[in-house]
């Protein structure tokens, strides 16, 4: 991803010049850390620059967390801030592409987008991890009347696919860079035709990462259509009956077990492990019921919460483990003797968010959106909202 690194400076000019600055609106530094933020605007979107000392050159760079997906966008605001701050370049990844960037296709959407969407197919079927997106391309070549909605993690593999749907002038995918496990929760019930897991990372160091668990295959078969299925393709012996291990244990269900079928469509892992002759497992777990509508509200503002005197100090260190979520105040960026910028995770444990939370003297916010609206997410974002009321000076 980009960055600059630039000779050691003072950093006190970047206060002094974002009074007039095109784009640096506040300077946040860590407490107990020697790094900072730098909030940016640029082109409608709000994110972070971070600045990392060392004696030999300080690293600028992106923000993971507030990061936006157009990478252009971090370049021209690298260039911009160092030019501002007339910092000296030693190194610099920051050429700016002249093509037009794949994630600003019609064909990519962001999670916060089906909050409130329309969909132009009446069949929808959703693809788990398309990696390379063969098979993905293949489906929404071959089922036209039908949307297909890649979900995929990886930013590069993303973007190849958002440059093939071009290429191969296909109208019926959207492309969405996020977590599936988050994702399914955004769709309305009964809507998929099918859901594809292709060849999921197995995970059996880190079994709490994978992408079937018990709580993914109850949204699937939510959002799943009566007589909808869900598609597991895996190479792994562990992950196949983890994997039956889990479908068996929803009450009513039916499951059919493939060996060694061969696809239409083949992706360059699959044929590695094939010429490997790796065993190839396939199991349909099919919908058998009608779900009720979802119907959530959810509110993710802060309402009263405001930054009060030492509240840095107070704040807990250590995650809060509650039923079914947690919350945990990473680390805390002090802007100004009234406003902080603290870096939380919160959620499932599975399947975390990481957000900012702005506080200021007389509002607080989440920096730069909002958490996806999942009812874990809101439990979590009550008792966060809870804990700074709780820690307010009187």
């Amino acid at each position: 991803m980009p960055h600059l690194k630039v000779t050691p400076f003072d950093t006190s000019i970047i206060e002094q010049q974002i009074a007039t600055s095109e784009m640096m609106t506040f300077c946040a530094k860590a407490l107990n850390r020697h790094d900072m933020l730098i909030g940016v605007e640029h082109a409608g979107e709000e994110f972070l620059l971070q600045l990392k000392p060392d004696e030999k050159a300080y690293l600028l760079k992106y923000d993971k967390v507030s990061r936006p997906l157009k990478v252009n966008l971090l370049k021209e605001a690298l260039e911009s801030v160092s030019r501002e701050l007339d910092l000296e370049v030693l190194s610099s990844n920051i050429a700016i592409s002249n093509t037009k960037t794949a994630l600003s296709s019609e064909y990519f959407k962001k999670i916060e987008d089906f909050e409130n969407i329309t969909y132009p197919k009446e069949k929808i079927s959703v693809e788990v991890g398309f990696g390379s997106g063969r098979h993905l391309l293949y489906q929404a070549k071959k089922n036209l009347d039908t949307l297909f909605i890649g979900i995929e993690i990886h930013t590069p593999s993303a973007q190849q696919v958002l440059k093939q749907i071009e290429l191969q002038g296909l109208e019926n995918i959207w492309v969405v860079n996020y977590d599936a496990r988050l994702f399914l929760e955004m769709l309305p019930s009964n809507v998929c035709e099918q859901i594809f897991v292709h060849f999921p990372v197995p995970w059996d160091k880190k079994p709490q990462r994978r992408v079937i668990s018990p709580s993914f295959m109850e949204e699937s078969m939510r959002v799943l259509r009566k007589g909808g299925r869900l598609e597991l393709r895996t190479d792994s012996d562990k992950y196949f009956w983890y994997a039956l291990e889990t479908f068996f244990s929803v009450p009513k269900v039916e499951v059919e077990i493939r060996k060694n079928e061969a696809l239409e469509v083949t992706s360059k892992y699959e044929a590695r492990w094939l010429r490997q002759e790796k065993d190839i497992y396939d199991v349909y777990v099919k919908c058998t019921l009608e779900s009720a509508p979802k119907e959530v509200t959810i509110d993710f503002n802060f309402n009263d919460v405001k930054y009060s005197k030492g509240i840095e100090d107070r704040l807990p260190q250590k995650a809060l483990v509650f039923v079914g979520y947690f919350i945990h105040f990473e680390r805390i960026y002090k802007i100004s003797d009234r406003s902080l910028l603290i870096k939380c995770a919160f959620g499932s444990f599975d399947r975390p968010e990481h957000k900012y939370i702005l506080l200021e003297e007389d509002s607080c916010r989440y920096f730069v959106s909002s958490p996806v609206k999942t009812t874990v997410n809101f439990q979590a974002h009550q008792k966060l909202a809870e804990q700074i009321m709780l820690t307010k000076g009187e």
